[in-house]
């Protein structure tokens, strides 16, 4: 039996969800979502503070999703948000000492969990499976199907 682009596309699913739930366990118990801790991990490799959209950017979200998940950080403790001196209109977006410490208790437990994920992955099968989901990543607006196609 060959594999199909509908099998395909059912795998990634099902692997995303399972990994979601993962993600949702490993997250939770800290009051923290996986949106929240990949903001913490991108600030925490940081000397700097960054901004708004320089954080949006690196984690490829729209700025209006992240202007959400900052209040709710900040709220929480997490992140703090400073004036730019160069630009008035700009927060500059830091972890506070309560995030570098919430971070670096779940970065293990994070790591962890990847290394089971992946355990007995070559480097060359890791590389293929980024690339793939690289690709069926750009390939995605046919998911839509533009404007005049009718996908299903």
């Amino acid at each position: 039996m060959s594999s199909t682009g509908p099998d395909l596309i059912a795998a990634v699913m099902a692997t995303a969800d399972a990994l979601m739930r993962e993600s949702h366990r490993l997250f939770r118990p800290h009051g923290l979502t996986g949106a929240q801790y990949n903001v913490l991990n991108v600030l925490a490799a940081r000397d700097e503070a960054m901004s708004q959209r320089e954080l949006s950017d690196v984690l490829v979200v729209d700025r209006s999703n992240v202007t959400g998940l900052l209040d709710r950080m900040e709220k929480a403790g997490w992140v703090k948000r400073a004036d730019d001196p160069a630009d008035r209109r700009v927060y500059r977006i830091s972890l506070t000492a309560a995030g570098r410490k919430l971070w670096a208790k779940v970065r293990p437990k994070y790591e962890d969990s990847v290394a089971a994920v992946t355990r007995g992955l070559g480097a060359a099968q890791m590389k293929a499976g980024i690339e793939l989901l690289q690709c069926l990543e750009k390939a995605s607006v046919n998911w839509r199907g533009g404007a005049d196609r009718k996908i299903l």
